[in-house]
């Protein structure tokens, strides 16, 4: 598919838009300024795949915790920014790699130019978050949809960074409607050339989140619109990046990295295939550096066949299972060992 093209920020180092890789974020739900718990998490994001990474910043003790936790991290720290400006100051100061504001909720005129001087003296980027639920209060029901509000609040708000002459800009406009979130960035796509922040907000628990996150992103980055991007969970964050990497890797925007394909078996299944789907998609986590697809099938009849374009897999059987290399099978063994047999062709190669 071919990609809409965007102007490029740096965000500590990794590149967002103008053809860069699209990259996977999440955020930590540890208070920000619980260092150790904090960086711990963070932790646990990277060796999920994390790229970018957000943290909350409701008062002075947690922007200034983030020196400490960046020295802790390796991939870029984002300070996420609500109503106080003085905490935008203080974030920058603590070296955050990039701030995410709503310029419609942080105040006056003055403020955000302060933000902005400061954005700009550390050379970091600022990422114009506006979302359905924070919209000003002069665009609520005054411009027809939601999407033309929401696209609106954020080109404003980047117009007035940019009247400060800070153009370092990344653009999101999230909505917990689905449909609205869609319209509101193609509608910034054909507007501006900002990269984008792709996110439906409140999306909800695992099982909803996923659905709904799905439909919204996807359909963007089926039109080639988006830069990176959050799949927002009521979850552990770490959901959040295997749901991004999986959603990129389904369209072709991602290589690399294990993948697991299965059938959703039929009354032609003869073993637990669902116990043992979920033991290999769990084991292959620890396969992220490897660009391998691992398949797993419901029956031997058309399994091999079926799941050709996998590197490796297994079909069931009455107890036991074939294992099979690119459509071919390669050996067979009793359903308890069928997983064991499976790593071992995957660790061979």
């Amino acid at each position: 598919m071919t990609r809409r093209v965007s102007r490029q920020i740096t965000v500590g180092g990794t590149a967002v838009g103008g053809g860069a890789d699209i990259t996977v974020q999440s955020m930590t739900t540890a208070p920000t300024d619980d260092v150790g718990a904090v960086s711990a998490q963070i932790l646990a994001l990277e060796r999920a795949g994390c790229d970018i990474v957000r943290a909350a910043i409701p008062d002075e003790a947690s922007a200034l915790a983030l020196a400490e936790i960046k020295r802790r991290i390796r991939i870029p720290l984002v300070a996420d920014i609500h109503f106080d400006y003085k905490l935008a100051l203080a974030a920058i100061g603590s070296g955050a790699d990039k701030i995410r504001i709503n310029p419609g909720n942080i105040g006056s005129r003055e403020r955000v130019r302060e933000v902005a001087a400061a954005a700009r003296d550390a050379g970091i980027p600022i990422r114009v978050g506006v979302n359905g639920g924070s919209l000003e209060r002069g665009l609520r029901g005054g411009l027809g949809t939601e999407a033309e509000a929401l696209a609106a609040s954020a080109l404003r708000s980047c117009e007035l960074l940019e009247s400060f002459g800070f153009a370092d800009i990344c653009v999101s406009a999230k909505s917990s409607d689905v449909v609205a979130t869609i319209e509101a960035y193609r509608l910034l796509a054909a507007r501006c050339d900002y990269p984008l922040h792709l996110g439906v907000t409140e999306a909800g628990t695992e099982f909803s989140g996923l659905i709904r996150g799905s439909a919204g992103i996807g359909a963007l980055l089926a039109d080639g619109i988006g830069d990176t991007l959050r799949v927002s969970l009521t979850a552990d964050p770490a959901r959040e990046v295997a749901a991004g990497i999986e959603l990129l890797a389904s369209l072709g925007l991602r290589r690399g990295g294990a993948r697991m394909i299965s059938c959703p078996t039929c009354a032609r299944c003869r073993y637990d295939m669902m116990k043992i789907a979920r033991e290999v998609e769990e084991r292959l986590a620890d396969y992220r550096e490897r660009d391998v697809t691992v398949a797993v099938m419901g029956c031997a009849v058309n399994g091999p066949g079926e799941a050709r374009a996998a590197d490796f897999g297994i079909a069931g059987g009455d107890g036991m299972g074939v294992l099979f290399r690119h459509g071919e099978i390669v050996g067979s063994a009793p359903e308890p060992e069928l997983v064991a047999r499976l790593f071992e062709l995957v660790d061979a190669g």
